[in-house]
């Protein structure tokens, strides 16, 4: 074993190690780990079940185990701050997004151009300009897991080579970039309308774009070649999302539905129902578990991908709901709504925690960091807040 890495957000352990000259990476699953689990017990375990992890590594693994009893065991109960309000667009943003390590999001505008800022300064790193209309989605993505601290995906330590960004436009094009040098790196075609959602997954080597074309693809990043295309909607789709294995795909349609596909074979296996009007957002939570909804009828819904049933409705919003996603414990759920508040849920009892206020229009999106400590928000006002 070369490398062995720990994720905090989605509860596991990844090894990297060399077979026949080739770095690979094996994945273990920790996501049953509660405080009240013996460690020594789990490790024996692992032990017995992974030939890799031998004698001299052992205690490593042990202590990540450890590390990630510790961050299970944390008490959810803070509460958010206003930290700084940048004036980040000319023109209203659409969509904000956190680099997995905190130390850098990036926005979207109506100005057709993409931002990356540094999260603890404000300051803006890079324009990504190029696209010929609006800019509504962004995804980052670390290819052979190697990208550099200052642009991260999920991981604690990586070999830092490069990196990616992913933006969508309703030029109907989606495009990938480099992060250090801002420079567009190539152009994926296909939709026929309006790209407004994209998503990689955990890998890297595969991206789900979302369109007004009713269809959703999905992409083999290193060839820029479809590998399926999902279809079923019968409206625009506004949202696409891969689960943390990478298994299933979600997409969140304008016809007030939502279906969870098979990522290998590219068949739907459920329809999400319950919503009165469009579904704007949808998300899976870390561990890929729960499902959540947000829909311009003003409400939130929480949906268990074992059952496909609804478990809980959030409700207290005055309008409708733009944005939707998990914090990386996956005890709470945080929306955006076009009421100029941001909400943060309780996944367990549907009970809204906190308020937050302070935009002067509408908000597009949020977003929490990789340590479920800090919130972004990206509002029609032009402005980007950071939360703490």
């Amino acid at each position: 074993v070369r490398l062995i890495r720990l994720f905090y957000c989605c509860a596991g352990i990844f090894l990297d190690y060399e077979k026949g000259g080739q770095l690979r990476t094996k994945s273990i699953d920790l996501l049953n780990l509660t405080p009240e689990t013996d460690v020594n017990e789990l490790l024996s375990d692992i032990r017995a079940a992974e030939p890799l992890i031998t004698s001299s590594c052992v205690e490593q693994v042990k202590v990540l185990i450890c590390k990630l009893q510790e961050k299970v065991s944390q008490k959810d109960d803070r509460k958010f701050y206003l930290f700084r309000a940048l004036q980040a667009h000319i023109l209203p943003l659409t969509n904000v997004a956190f680099n997995k390590s905190g130390s850098s999001f990036i926005t979207g505008s109506y100005d057709r151009t993409c931002k990356i800022w540094d999260t603890a300064s404000g300051e803006e790193l890079h324009t990504l300009e190029g696209h010929r209309n609006v800019v509504y989605a962004i995804g980052s993505c670390a290819l052979d897991h190697s990208c550099p601290e200052s642009f991260r995906m999920v991981c604690l330590a990586f070999n830092p080579q490069s990196t990616l960004v992913a933006t969508g436009s309703m030029d109907t094009m989606a495009k990938l970039w480099d992060v250090e040098s801002g420079k567009e790196m190539s152009t994926l075609a296909g939709h026929f309308a309006e790209i407004i959602s994209l998503s990689f997954n955990t890998t890297g080597d595969r991206l789900v774009t979302g369109s007004f074309d009713h269809t959703a693809i999905l992409w083999d990043v290193s060839t820029g070649s479809k590998v399926h295309v999902l279809t079923g909607h019968r409206g625009e789709i506004s949202c696409v999302q891969f689960n943390w294995d990478c298994s299933l795909i979600v997409t969140a349609s304008l016809d007030k539905t939502c279906k969870v596909w098979d990522a290998d074979s590219g068949q739907c296996l459920a329809t999400l129902l319950g919503h009165n009007d469009e579904v704007l957002d949808v998300c899976f939570n870390y561990t890929g578990q729960l499902i959540a909804t947000a829909s311009a009828d003003g409400t939130s819904r929480v949906f268990s991908t074992e059952t496909f049933q609804c478990l809980c409705q959030l409700e207290g919003h005055k309008g409708e709901i733009s944005k939707v996603c998990f914090n990386p414990q996956g005890s709470r759920v945080l929306t955006a709504s076009v009421d100029k508040a941001a909400r943060v849920w309780c996944v367990n009892t549907g009970v809204c925690l906190q308020v937050l206020e302070g935009h002067s229009d509408e908000i597009f999106s949020c977003a929490f960091n990789y340590e479920g400590d800090t919130i972004i928000t990206g509002s029609k006002d032009n402005t980007c807040r950071i939360w703490h």
